[in-house]
């Protein structure tokens, strides 16, 4: 038996794997993946020296932990592939946006224990986090496990199911607008002359460490705007133009078309 399986090992699956054995969690000789891709799954053998297969069912049969790590239009194909070869034992971890407990558990076509989980790209840093979210079959020590993993390469939050697709806008997307946003902040110093590779540094130097400040201070990211922006100073107006500009909005709106197409999926 493995302790650990991935049925699918793209840049998110290989950044989980990377944090739980770095941490000492599993050893790699206690995990297998499989993918369609032969060199994705390959590099993952030669980079991280995990056991590799081609045969989705011989992990669903023989890994304690499983995580469907495929995009969500294939989890139809793959469950219907392995439903018969998972036990009433076998955890399965999903880690797609729009695929709730309901969806997966009728598609399994009988009761399994099941967490549905929310990563983000971070992970690869290992800085993520995570939403999870259990189904009643799960246990708490289950699930204090799983937690235990995914805090390998980040953070975890448990959250109600309800919540969800709201998190694929806020946690899982987000990565996305941040890095638009340092790229933007970049170009505008560029063009006032900085040199580039300074400027990114600059930049996403700056965005990690509000975040940290946010996060270490527990103080509303309000309160520390507010902290930088002195009277008639060079932050008001730079503050000034984005609100003339919808950024507030603008970041909302995108957000609640994400969360709208997580639904739809």
């Amino acid at each position: 038996m493995y302790k650990l399986g991935f049925i699918g090992c793209g840049n998110m699956a290989k950044a989980m794997i990377g944090g739980i054995i770095g941490s000492g969690f599993i050893k790699a000789d206690q995990i297998i993946c499989a993918d369609v891709n032969a060199d994705m799954l390959n590099t993952a053998k030669e980079n991280l020296g995990v056991n590799i297969t081609a045969d989705n069912k011989k992990i669903a049969k023989e890994s304690e932990l499983l995580v469907l790590s495929v995009k969500p239009q294939f989890y139809s194909q793959v469950i219907s592939e392995i439903a018969d070869s998972v036990n009433d034992k076998t955890l399965i971890i999903t880690i797609a946006p729009g695929q709730s407990l309901d969806k997966v558990q009728e598609q399994f076509k009988k009761k399994v224990k099941l967490i549905r989980t929310m990563p983000n790209t971070p992970a690869l840093v290992l800085e993520g986090i995570t939403a999870v979210c259990p189904n009643e079959l799960v246990s708490d020590k289950e699930l204090k496990y799983v937690c235990d993993m995914f805090n390998c390469f980040g953070k975890t939050e448990i959250l109600e199911e309800r919540l969800m697709n709201a998190v694929v806008a806020v946690s899982s997307s987000s990565p996305a607008y941040v890095f638009m946003f340092i790229e933007a902040m970049a170009d505008a110093a560029v063009a006032d002359g900085i040199p580039r590779d300074k400027a990114y540094k600059l930049a996403a130097q700056s965005v990690y460490g509000s975040a940290k400040m946010v996060l270490e201070t527990g103080k509303h990211p309000g309160e520390l705007k507010d902290m930088v922006c002195s009277p008639a100073g060079t932050t008001i107006e730079a503050v000034k133009v984005l609100e003339q500009n919808g950024f507030r909005s603008a970041v909302i709106e995108a957000m609640n078309a994400c969360t709208k197409k997580a639904k739809g999926l």
